[in-house]
Protein backbone atom coordinates (compact mmCIF):
# COMPACT_ATOMS: atom_id res chain seq x y z
CA UNK A 1 0.00 0.00 0.00
CA UNK A 2 1.26 3.43 -0.89
CA UNK A 3 1.92 5.72 2.11
CA UNK A 4 0.17 8.48 0.15
CA UNK A 5 -2.99 7.07 -1.46
CA UNK A 6 -4.41 8.76 -4.51
CA UNK A 7 -7.78 10.33 -3.95
CA UNK A 8 -8.68 10.22 -7.64
CA UNK A 9 -7.66 7.11 -9.56
CA UNK A 10 -8.17 6.00 -13.14
CA UNK A 11 -10.76 3.22 -13.53
CA UNK A 12 -9.04 0.25 -15.14
CA UNK A 13 -10.64 -1.49 -18.09
CA UNK A 14 -11.93 -4.98 -17.29
CA UNK A 15 -9.48 -7.55 -18.65
CA UNK A 16 -10.07 -11.21 -19.47
CA UNK A 17 -9.13 -13.56 -16.65
CA UNK A 18 -7.60 -16.69 -18.17
CA UNK A 19 -8.49 -19.16 -15.40
CA UNK A 20 -12.16 -18.18 -15.25
CA UNK A 21 -13.47 -18.54 -18.79
CA UNK A 22 -15.81 -15.81 -19.94
CA UNK A 23 -15.18 -13.37 -17.10
CA UNK A 24 -13.30 -10.09 -17.42
CA UNK A 25 -12.35 -8.26 -14.23
CA UNK A 26 -10.91 -4.96 -13.05
CA UNK A 27 -10.39 -3.93 -9.44
CA UNK A 28 -11.25 -0.24 -9.36
CA UNK A 29 -10.36 0.37 -5.71
CA UNK A 30 -9.11 -1.70 -2.79
CA UNK A 31 -6.28 -2.23 -0.34
CA UNK A 32 -3.61 -1.22 -2.88
CA UNK A 33 -5.35 2.14 -3.16
CA UNK A 34 -5.29 2.84 0.58
CA UNK A 35 -8.70 1.43 1.54
CA UNK A 36 -9.10 -0.66 4.67
CA UNK A 37 -12.78 -1.68 4.61
CA UNK A 38 -14.07 -1.57 1.03
CA UNK A 39 -13.38 -2.98 -2.44
CA UNK A 40 -14.87 -1.93 -5.77
CA UNK A 41 -14.80 -4.26 -8.79
CA UNK A 42 -16.07 -4.12 -12.36
CA UNK A 43 -16.78 -7.38 -14.16
CA UNK A 44 -18.10 -8.55 -17.50
CA UNK A 45 -19.54 -12.05 -17.79
CA UNK A 46 -19.92 -13.22 -21.38
CA UNK A 47 -23.31 -14.48 -22.58
CA UNK A 48 -23.80 -17.99 -21.18
CA UNK A 49 -20.98 -17.56 -18.64
CA UNK A 50 -21.10 -17.83 -14.87
CA UNK A 51 -19.03 -17.37 -11.75
CA UNK A 52 -18.25 -20.47 -9.73
CA UNK A 53 -20.56 -21.00 -6.75
CA UNK A 54 -18.95 -19.10 -3.86
CA UNK A 55 -19.46 -16.83 -0.87
CA UNK A 56 -17.68 -13.90 0.76
CA UNK A 57 -17.07 -13.26 4.44
CA UNK A 58 -18.39 -9.74 3.90
CA UNK A 59 -21.48 -8.06 2.49
CA UNK A 60 -21.63 -7.57 -1.29
CA UNK A 61 -23.75 -5.28 -3.47
CA UNK A 62 -23.84 -5.84 -7.24
CA UNK A 63 -25.05 -3.09 -9.57
CA UNK A 64 -26.11 -4.31 -13.00
CA UNK A 65 -25.02 -1.83 -15.67
CA UNK A 66 -26.15 -3.81 -18.72
CA UNK A 67 -27.27 -7.25 -19.81
CA UNK A 68 -29.46 -9.84 -18.13
CA UNK A 69 -28.56 -12.24 -15.39
CA UNK A 70 -29.55 -14.55 -12.60
CA UNK A 71 -28.20 -14.96 -9.11
CA UNK A 72 -28.77 -18.35 -7.50
CA UNK A 73 -28.98 -18.15 -3.69
CA UNK A 74 -30.18 -20.93 -1.39
CA UNK A 75 -31.73 -22.91 -4.23
CA UNK A 76 -33.76 -19.91 -5.44
CA UNK A 77 -33.20 -18.19 -8.80
CA UNK A 78 -33.47 -14.39 -8.83
CA UNK A 79 -33.48 -12.70 -12.25
CA UNK A 80 -32.14 -9.21 -12.78
CA UNK A 81 -31.16 -6.81 -15.57
CA UNK A 82 -29.71 -3.35 -16.11
CA UNK A 83 -30.82 -0.87 -13.48
CA UNK A 84 -31.24 -3.52 -10.76
CA UNK A 85 -29.16 -4.04 -7.63
CA UNK A 86 -28.37 -7.46 -6.15
CA UNK A 87 -27.81 -7.52 -2.38
CA UNK A 88 -25.81 -10.45 -0.99
CA UNK A 89 -25.35 -10.57 2.80
CA UNK A 90 -22.07 -12.07 4.00
CA UNK A 91 -21.60 -15.84 4.06
CA UNK A 92 -24.43 -16.60 1.58
CA UNK A 93 -23.47 -19.09 -1.14
CA UNK A 94 -24.32 -17.61 -4.53
CA UNK A 95 -23.57 -17.90 -8.23
CA UNK A 96 -24.05 -15.26 -10.93
CA UNK A 97 -25.06 -16.20 -14.49
CA UNK A 98 -25.19 -14.13 -17.67
CA UNK A 99 -28.48 -15.16 -19.30
CA UNK A 100 -29.07 -12.57 -22.02
CA UNK A 101 -27.89 -12.46 -25.62
CA UNK A 102 -24.98 -10.16 -24.71
CA UNK A 103 -22.53 -9.77 -21.85
CA UNK A 104 -23.54 -8.95 -18.29
CA UNK A 105 -21.76 -5.80 -17.02
CA UNK A 106 -21.51 -5.46 -13.24
CA UNK A 107 -20.07 -3.26 -10.53
CA UNK A 108 -19.39 -5.08 -7.27
CA UNK A 109 -19.00 -3.31 -3.93
CA UNK A 110 -17.61 -5.34 -1.03
CA UNK A 111 -17.37 -4.47 2.67
CA UNK A 112 -13.78 -5.76 2.89
CA UNK A 113 -10.39 -5.48 1.27
CA UNK A 114 -9.03 -7.87 0.28
CA UNK A 115 -12.28 -9.73 -0.43
CA UNK A 116 -12.33 -13.11 1.38
CA UNK A 117 -13.88 -15.64 -1.01
CA UNK A 118 -14.56 -19.35 -0.45
CA UNK A 119 -16.23 -22.22 -2.27
CA UNK A 120 -19.42 -23.78 -0.81
CA UNK A 121 -17.30 -26.44 0.94
CA UNK A 122 -15.40 -23.70 2.78
CA UNK A 123 -12.14 -24.07 0.86
CA UNK A 124 -10.54 -20.82 -0.32
CA UNK A 125 -11.24 -19.64 -3.86
CA UNK A 126 -7.99 -18.04 -4.94
CA UNK A 127 -8.86 -15.06 -7.09
CA UNK A 128 -6.51 -14.29 -9.99
CA UNK A 129 -6.74 -10.50 -9.46
CA UNK A 130 -5.93 -7.94 -6.82
CA UNK A 131 -8.82 -7.25 -4.50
Amino acid sequence: MSPHPAFVIRAATAADIPIIQGIAHATWAGRDDGLTQLSLWRQRIDAGGATPPHRHHCDEVVLCLSGEGEVHVGGVVHRFAAGRTVVLPKDRDHQLFSTGPGPLELIGVFAATPVPTVLPDGSPLELPWRS
